[in-house]
């Protein structure tokens, strides 16, 4: 074997190790993106179960706030839709939608004195709280491994093999300026 085959040979195997260890690296990321998808999903299903309970409960004591009340079950309509087809852009328009309706239903409770002392009412608003953090802290974990993985497959050499076999961009779940913003708590209670 002469030495110029060798030296052919082993420079070939190096580029399909290395090719293997990209192509490994934009799987790793890409099912990344998807595991952090799915502990979001966890949650979003949880609260869109907890959310006709709390509507229940609110409607036996607020009778005059059924705008509000219609507002909330709606937006969950349009978060779930949302999260079926996956369409990360609509559902984080959709979660702006939930969360204002849901921010003006316990703003409005305030009005109701015993709404507020029902343990049922409190357990439930204490459960979507944390429903809501821990959808927060989810959607950066997500949005940290949408990242990774937009990076990746944008960046040189990765790019190649990315394109190669199909791996795309993955969007990052956004919510509105308004999730952003402080809070006008003024306004929450006129």
């Amino acid at each position: 074997m002469s030495l110029s085959l060798v030296v052919i040979l082993a420079v070939s195997t190096l580029c399909a190790a290395y090719a293997v260890i990209l192509y490994n690296g934009l799987v790793r990321l890409k099912h990344g993106v998807g595991k952090a998808w799915s502990n979001i999903d966890v949650l979003l299903r949880q609260r869109h179960e907890e959310l006709p309970k709390l509507v229940e409960t609110c409607t036996q004591y607020m009778q005059y706030e059924r705008d509000t009340l219609e507002m909330v079950v709606h937006a969950r309509s349009v978060v779930y839709s949302a999260r079926e087809r996956g369409d990360i852009v609509a559902l984080g328009q959709a979660e702006r939608g939930l969360r204002s309706g849901l921010d003006q239903l316990f703003a409005l409770a305030e009005n109701y004195p015993e709404l507020k002392a029902s343990e049922s009412f409190r357990h439930l608003q204490q459960r979507i709280t944390r429903l809501e953090s821990g959808i927060a802290d989810r959607r950066e974990l997500y949005n940290e491994a949408v990242n990774l993985n937009n990076v990746r497959v944008e960046q040189f050499p990765d790019v190649i093999l990315a394109r190669l076999f199909g791996f795309a961009s993955a969007p990052l779940l956004q919510f509105g300026e308004s999730e952003k913003a402080d809070v006008d708590l003024k306004s929450l209670f006129r």
